[in-house]
């Protein structure tokens, strides 16, 4: 649900702040790109760059990674559920946990709240990014074992861990929890290219850093309280926009819609989608 804003929006500067907004995603990617060292980030491009709102819900995002964007609001909201008021300026969360709203392992999230200029103490924003690591543990190298039967074997899981904590870089924990962990269970190992993962790891915390100075910019030129009012407007606006889609396909296609497909060994997967018009809302089932 959107947050309530206090006017209506000017349709010129609802475009002007969606496509800054927009610009502070694909800088990010930018910045992840040309400071990473490995070939999944550099040249692969499986990486992913996003800004998000106080609560957590996506504000913008440029054209990367559906998967990672897709999940990556419920890794933000859950390191602030977790965390809460332990959240200081100079924080960065890492995380890659599934039950975190993480995907696979190789992909780590790095996670930075953006407080207020005026008050250290107020998040205004999060930045976050996300990008696939070549190894990080397990069984096998690259940390995606076909045999693995636990989440164990396919590396480290880490569900919340201050990599940089009021502006200190943790590398001892980082090693803790990419190395020695990981290297504990039966037939694991630790990372096995700890020194490229700590690499790319500082590149997003770089890239992330990048987009809150964008962010700062953009609030030194409209102040704080329109910049807030703009991001809940672009919001308003996307949700409206998907309801109309609705309601057009409703009009078009009927309100019951089913698809079905096989994989490669003919198992079927069904899905059913039930909209309502009057709501612009709709019910997706996968059967």
């Amino acid at each position: 649900m959107s947050a309530p804003v206090k006017s209506q929006p000017d349709p010129i500067l609802l475009t002007l702040f969606a496509n800054r907004f927009m610009s502070v995603a694909e800088a990010m990617g930018r910045a992840l790109q040309q400071t990473s060292i490995s070939t999944n980030i550099k040249e692969r491009l499986d990486y992913s760059c996003a800004l998000f709102a106080p609560d957590g819900d996506l504000v913008a995002n440029a054209p990367f990674i559906p998967i990672h964007l897709g999940s990556m609001s419920f890794a933000v909201k859950y390191q602030m559920n977790l965390l809460g008021n332990d959240l200081k300026n100079g924080d960065v969360i890492m995380t890659n946990s599934p039950r975190a709203g993480g995907s696979h392992l190789p992909d780590i999230t790095i996670i930075t709240p953006v407080f207020s200029p005026t008050d250290p103490t107020k998040i205004i924003f999060f930045t976050a990014s996300r990008g696939h690591h070549a190894d990080i543990g397990g069984i096998l190298p690259g940390s995606m074992p076909p045999t693995s039967v636990n989440i164990f074997e396919e590396g480290a899981e880490i569900v919340s861990f201050k990599i940089v904590k009021e502006g200190v870089f943790d590398r001892d924990g980082m090693l803790e929890y990419l190395v020695e962990r990981p290297g504990k269970y039966p037939g694991c190992s630790g990372c096995r290219n700890v020194r490229d993962v700590e690499s790319d790891l500082k590149a997003q915390i770089a890239a992330n850093h990048k987009g809150i100075g964008l962010i700062h910019t953009l609030i030194s030129e409209y102040k704080l309280e329109t910049v807030q009012e703009y991001m809940y407007h672009i919001r308003n606006n996307a949700e409206q926009s998907v309801r109309n889609l609705l309601r057009d396909v409703a009009e078009r296609r009927g309100t019951s819609l089913s698809a079905r497909d096989y994989l490669d060994d003919g198992s079927p997967i069904q899905v059913q989608v039930e909209i309502n018009p009057d709501k612009g809302s709709a019910t997706i089932d996968f059967q």
